[in-house]
């Protein structure tokens, strides 16, 4: 066997390769798609407040600079994670 056909088989290894971590990486950007999604998907929930709370957390929320939807949502997951801490 010549260098020509070493080269070119050396070649052939490299490309099946290339193939095979190219369908590994489209597999793992569709995995990360489809958790990024599910994150989004956010449920609704009614939720009643006293008006004095409601108020407190208007006001949190305006120096966090947050929605109050988001200050709301904050609050409860950085309860959930010291929870999860403890």
């Amino acid at each position: 066997m010549n260098e020509e056909q070493k080269l070119n088989e050396k070649e052939e290894k490299l490309k099946k390769k290339l193939e095979q971590l190219e369908t590994m990486e489209r597999a793992i950007r569709e995995k990360e798609k489809a958790v990024k999604q599910k994150e989004k998907a956010k449920k609704q929930i009614v939720l009643r407040l006293a008006p004095s709370l409601w108020e407190e957390i208007q006001r949190w929320a305006e120096e966090d600079f947050r929605s109050i939807n988001g200050q709301i949502e904050y609050l409860l997951t950085e309860c959930v994670r010291r929870r999860k801490e403890s």
